[in-house]
């Protein structure tokens, strides 16, 4: 499996040097006198608590060396006290897969719980970092079908993109009709790309993208290529079975480290649509 980051060379050397330089010398036990003209640590000191040769540190700071190993970047992470996301971030810099072993979060946050209640008037739902359906609000219950009449396995919006056997695993009830399909599709494969140096232990996209890889030559082709796609605005046109085709826009959120996919479904104002939408989020009588 592919989880290998793309090199963030240009970046790596200034960033490690900006970490030396923020570290003060007391925190790590040394004296901190005033006769010090560097700021923060000095290159021979973090080299001595990293295990590197001074020569290596001033090769990455500037930039001459920008392959480092794992274990490199492990010592230098310690070395430098950074946090777990610092440490990621390093590994990912160096073209590395980071040592995370965070499984996918499928936790929504109480702050983004209480402001996705408050869209009342368009269709939300939240994906895990695997595409995985975990919340969604009755706007879009109403709109694409209830998910609850699924089973919570079946929930996940790669595995319908990319079918594998005859098993529905739809998770709208009723068509939807996508504009961009080779797009969309190129962004799926690229999101659990991503998802694979961010959570490269976790078992469920394992399982997930080995189902795809062996089960739809579509994605395995995909996949194969490469190929990074980034999310674009897009619109859908969904066939309600009440309010007939509803054309929506269709945009993607990110939530930060845990990688959540907010999808928000909406309506030009003042449009048909957006009459036809209001139309399918009422309620039945």
């Amino acid at each position: 499996m592919d989880g290998m980051a793309v090199k963030e060379v240009a970046g790596l050397g200034a960033t490690i040097r900006a970490w030396r330089e923020r570290l003060s010398p007391s925190t790590v036990g040394l004296p901190s006198g005033r006769a010090r003209r560097a700021t923060g640590l000095r290159r021979e000191e973090l080299a001595e608590r990293a295990g590197l040769s001074v020569d290596y540190v001033v090769r990455l700071e500037q930039g001459r060396a920008t392959a480092p190993s794992a274990q490199v970047v492990a010592s230098l992470a310690r070395a430098l006290r950074l946090s777990t996301a610092e440490r990621d971030h390093l590994y990912r810099m160096a073209g590395l897969v980071s040592p995370n072993g965070d499984p996918v979060p499928d936790h929504l946050p109480p702050g983004v719980h209480r402001v996705l209640n408050r869209l009342g008037d368009v269709a939300v739902a939240v994906f895990a970092a695997d595409w995985q359906l975990i919340w969604w609000n009755p706007g879009w219950a109403a709109l694409l079908g209830d998910p609850s009449a699924k089973a919570p396995e079946l929930r996940n919006f790669a595995r319908e993109r990319f079918p594998v056997g005859s098993e529905d695993v739809r998770v709208a009830a009723w068509p939807v009709l996508v504009r961009n399909s080779a797009d969309s599709d190129l962004a799926i494969v690229s999101d659990l790309r991503r998802a694979t140096g961010r959570f490269p232990h976790d078992v469920r996209l394992a399982e997930l993208i080995r189902e795809l890889t062996e089960g739809s030559p579509a994605f395995a082709r995909l996949w194969a290529s490469g190929e990074v796609g980034a999310h674009r605005e897009d619109r859908k046109t969904v066939e309600h079975p009440r309010a007939g085709l509803v054309e929506v826009d269709c945009d993607v959120l990110t939530d930060g480290d845990s990688d959540l996919k907010i999808v928000i479904l909406s309506a030009v104002p003042g449009s048909a649509d957006e009459a036809r939408l209001r139309l399918a989020m009422t309620p039945t009588p």
